[in-house]
């Protein structure tokens, strides 16, 4: 049966790992999610599910252990903060160019270098355009909830393993403390080893009579294979744009502003598009749940009967360069953000909105 719970959001995706049948988390203590490890080693999985919680002595090595976990068909994941994502950056392009399904979480802290345990949403363009070398995306979702963050382990992946890629939940400081009610599943079993080799014969599982042995690996010396391969993998990028864009759109049938936010500035945007209806501007808000696949078309759709977007970002900037791309500068789009660990306000965003897009009437 479902539970409900009063619970943070690393909790939450602690006790939903648990319950969508992880076989493994390696990680390495990073605030502000330490609590996603602290939570599995408090719930001692290992004795009922028989998920395995491991400390790495790094985050290098816990990316590394996604690698083997996720080439033998399991399902693993790993959690960190944004300056222990980018030691992961190196292995994360790995398991992409071996085309290995994972799960890996973020939850974003201010920047650059150490930074601020403060919330944050400045690893934007790491997440979506690839943060490691080479030519490859994670598929991402951006909760703006714990409940999402509950939810959003098991769908990030069931989309990893459908794409075989890897995915990332790419939540912030202020969602992975905060405290909500949230339901949780009811426990679902772990995949047996036979039910991995017949869901994913591509799976490392040990060589058999009936078929050669599996070789996983994104190392391929002949240019010719190389790019025949990267061809493969892109037209795969191809496909979750066109079949997995996710996100929430709010009065936006009558917007003539609209209002671009993910995660908690799409919390914060919400109160704002109050204060400004309320004024007798029309304004709409447009959540991305999907930052890869970002709704190009849904954005494109709007733009054409709009007098202005604003992008609503805890960053210096970076989201709002894919909504320019999006409307091909059909109509006027600024951007307004806090940034360095500071969380803006519902009147900020409403006065930056009038501001930027109205002339301040």
């Amino acid at each position: 049966m479902s539970e409900l719970r009063l619970m943070k959001g690393n909790e939450a995706i602690a006790e939903a790992a648990i319950r969508c049948g992880v076989d493994g988390y390696f990680g390495y203590p990073i605030t502000p999610q330490s609590e996603v490890m602290e939570t599995l080693m408090a719930l001692k999985p290992w004795e009922t599910t028989g998920m395995v919680v491991l400390q790495a002595e790094s985050e290098v090595a816990s990316i590394n252990m996604l690698y083997g976990g996720a080439g033998c068909g399991k399902r693993v994941m790993t959690s960190s903060s944004s300056p222990g994502i980018s030691l992961m950056q190196e292995g994360i392009s790995y398991l992409a160019g071996a085309e290995l399904p994972c799960l890996v979480v973020n939850v974003v802290r201010g920047g650059p270098g150490l930074g601020t345990i403060q919330p944050s949403q400045s690893d934007y363009f790491q997440s979506v355009k690839g943060g490691g070398h080479g030519d490859y995306k994670l598929i991402v979702l951006a909760p703006a909830s714990v409940q999402e963050m509950a939810d959003f382990v098991e769908l990030a992946l069931d989309l990893a393993f459908k794409y075989r890629n890897p995915a990332m939940i790419l939540s912030d400081g202020m969602i992975g403390q905060m405290m909500e009610k949230v339901e949780l599943k009811p426990q679902k079993k772990r995949w047996t080893n036979e039910e991995i080799e017949k869901m994913y014969p591509w799976a490392t599982t040990g060589k058999k009579n009936d078929r050669e042995r599996n070789i996983i690996t994104s190392v391929e010396l002949d240019s010719e294979k190389h790019e025949e391969a990267n061809r493969r993998i892109q037209k795969k990028y191809q496909e979750i744009q066109e079949k997995e864009v996710r996100y929430e759109a709010i009065d936006t049938d009558d917007a003539d502003y609209l209002l671009v936010a993910y995660g908690s500035s799409a919390r914060i945007s919400l109160a704002a598009k109050e204060i400004l209806r309320k004024k007798g501007l029309k304004v709409g808000l447009l959540r991305p749940i999907t930052l890869f696949p970002f709704p190009v078309k849904q954005i494109q759709e709007l733009a054409g009967r709009l007098k202005g977007i604003l992008s609503v970002e805890m960053s210096a900037g970076q989201m709002v360069e894919d909504i320019r791309l999006a409307v091909d500068g059909r109509v006027k789009v600024e951007h307004f953000g806090r940034f360095g660990g500071v969380v803006h306000s519902p009147e900020e965003v409403a006065e930056a909105l009038e501001q930027k897009l109205t002339g301040g009437k």
